[in-house]
């Protein structure tokens, strides 16, 4: 299932705990977001079940698919549009087979060899980065800078994203890499105006 991965917002609840995380994704989407991905190491299955339901509902009319971060159970019981998984995370088949065909899935990538070993065939999108060091996932890999981005854009069949400490200064620099889009967290999630700060990533 083809989306737009131009700014695509990955949540951090504790980030947006003064706004709240409804808050904070409704005022980002009116400010260019394209993508939304519910994201909570913390919160049991039965928790974000509830929380990807009200963002659904939030979302209803936008044209901006809600992926889950991780959690299978919590996107098939949710009914959220999608999913992504990590390296550890569940594997893709299992993914793909219990979603069905019509749902989003993508994949993080850190490295050649892990675009070589993908199942490419069962994925809509890749996530490449981190681009830079950050502080909003603690165990990122290895870094891999514009430069590993551009190399793994040009070896890799499907959309991907970029992320990993990226700010809207940076778009340009994404795009001269060949990804179709940007993923950010603290660049929205805890910004005192969520609207301006995707707003900012949209500005020609």
């Amino acid at each position: 299932m083809p989306c737009d991965l131009s700014l695509y917002l990955v949540t951090d609840a504790a980030l947006c705990a003064e706004a709240g995380l409804e808050a904070t994704v409704e005022a980002a989407v009116k400010g260019g977001v394209t993508v939304v991905q519910l994201r909570d190491k913390h919160a049991s299955d039965e928790a974000m079940i509830e929380q990807a339901k009200r963002l659904k509902r939030l979302l209803a009319g936008t044209h901006v698919p809600l992926i889950i971060n991780d959690r299978l159970a919590v996107a098939v019981a949710s009914g959220a549009d999608g999913l992504h998984v990590g390296q550890s995370d569940t594997a893709v088949l299992e993914a793909r087979e219990a979603l069905g065909p019509q749902a989003i899935l993508g994949l993080s990538i850190n490295t050649l060899a892990q675009l070589r070993d993908a199942p490419i065939a069962l994925l809509d999108y890749v996530g490449l980065g981190p681009i830079f060091a950050t502080a909003s996932k603690q165990d990122h890999a290895r870094p891999i800078g514009f430069e590993g981005l551009a190399e793994l854009v040009r070896a890799c069949p499907l959309p991907s994203v970029a992320i990993g400490g990226l700010k809207a200064q940076h778009a340009a620099q994404v795009s001269a890499a060949g990804a179709q889009g940007m993923a950010v967290i603290s660049a929205i999630c805890g910004q005192p105006d969520p609207y301006r700060a995707a707003l900012a990533f949209c500005a020609p």
